[in-house]
């Protein structure tokens, strides 16, 4: 991977930095959030997890503007102005004294997060090789990863000194990354090659509305989010039901460690090898992987079965992921790459819905069905990756 790095452009790196940055200084809230908006705002559980979810329900769908955006201005810009209103959105969220301003704050703040994210994309597609996208794909989410395992121990850490550290140190982080970038960035970057500059948004719509593959594959790709979107909150609902409450909050710290440990040291080494002209064995061994891991899950009687089947689990979404990014790179016209990648962001809706669809089954039916419920996800989210690789695809 250092050597991948060395070899490749300095904004390549710098969005690479970048993406890291934020994603680690979103990621350094997350343990204090819901505690955050109980006691600050005496809001309920069911509140809480309706403010948070319709936050990343509503900066998924604002997305698609924002890659639209990125197809228009210059990256430098959009990454600029993303990254500024980052930071004053956690400053805004400390100042917060209603639920609803900070239910803003939280849109803007998922909001900057995916356009950084698409112009990203955009721009390593614009700035290197068919060849060597498979593997900075792979880096990238790597990098994600990381933030993601070490954002919330330090949030956890600075909590220990004042409630409003994490999000300060959010904040100041977002404001540094914005500055370096200020500072280092290709100011006349421009990832897309605009071939219909007319263009307004809603005949963009219409035009993707009409692409019969982006379509199948967001579809496909909301279904697997469904699956491992944020598999962390279903567990947990599920061991609470079928285990007591302390057992579950131990046993998902254990697999949420095993997930990061997998992905961390497995991600680089199996996506730089997913292959452009194999995308669909490469999917339907993922899917396979999910299937195998969430049965695993089923009949699961002790922790070490529990992280056997989360290692299988994790495999699947490190094919996954990064075979979704290389999709698109395939399907997207030059001068849309922006607005296709914000189309892909729409799965983040499948990651919203999981643990809704998963409290209604736990709620009426026997509990082990949650598992049987994803497998069945899984498997029309293979046909839909199917119906959407089906006909000749870009070289």
């Amino acid at each position: 991977m250092l050597a991948a790095l060395k070899r490749y452009p300095t904004t390549v790196n710098l969005l690479l930095l970048t993406t890291f940055v934020l994603t680690l200084s979103r990621a350094i809230t997350l343990p204090y959030l819901v505690v955050y908006l109980s006691e600050s705002f005496q809001l309920s559980i069911s509140h809480i997890g309706l403010l948070i979810g319709g936050a990343l329900i509503a900066a998924s769908l604002l997305s698609l503007y924002g890659g639209h955006l990125v197809d228009n201005l210059r990256s430098y810009s959009v990454v600029i102005s993303a990254t500024l209103v980052f930071a004053l959105a956690f400053v805004a969220a400390i100042a917060s004294r209603s639920a609803t301003l900070f239910f803003l704050c939280l849109v803007l703040i998922n909001l900057a997060l995916a356009v950084v994210d698409i112009a990203s994309k955009a721009g390593f597609c614009a700035l290197l090789p068919v060849e060597e996208r498979a593997e900075v794909f792979a880096i990238k989410y790597t990098l994600s990863n990381l933030g993601y395992a070490i954002g919330p121990l330090l949030g956890v850490a600075l909590l220990e000194l004042d409630g409003h550290l994490p999000f300060l140190m959010s904040a100041a982080m977002g404001l540094a990354m914005c500055l370096a970038y200020h500072r280092l960035a290709d100011r006349s970057l421009q990832p897309s090659e605009r071939q219909q500059p007319g263009a307004g948004f809603m005949q963009v719509c219409l035009g993707l509305a009409r692409d019969r593959r982006l379509v199948c594959f967001t579809l496909g790709g909301a279904l697997s989010a469904v699956v491992f979107g944020q598999f962390t909150a279903y567990l947990s609902q599920y061991l609470v039901v079928t285990a007591s409450a302390s057992e579950a909050a131990r046993l998902v710290g254990v697999l949420v460690t095993t997930n990061a440990v997998t992905v961390i040291a497995l991600q680089y080494l199996i996506g730089r090898r997913i292959a452009r002209q194999q995308l669909m064995p490469w999917l339907m061994a993922g899917m396979a992987l999910f299937i195998v891991g969430l049965l695993g899950f089923s009949v699961a009687g002790s922790a070490l079965a529990w992280c056997l089947a989360m290692v299988v689990f994790t495999l699947g979404e490190i094919i996954v992921i990064p075979a979704e990014y290389m999709f698109i790179d395939l399907i997207a016209p030059e001068h849309l790459r922006g607005v296709y990648y914000g189309a892909q962001n729409l799965s983040n809706l499948g990651a919203a819905l999981g643990p809704m669809m998963v409290g209604l089954v736990l709620g009426h039916l026997v509990p082990v069905l949650v598992f049987y419920l994803m497998v069945l996800a899984v498997l029309l989210a293979g046909l839909f990756y199917y119906l959407g690789t089906r006909g000749p695809l870009q070289a």
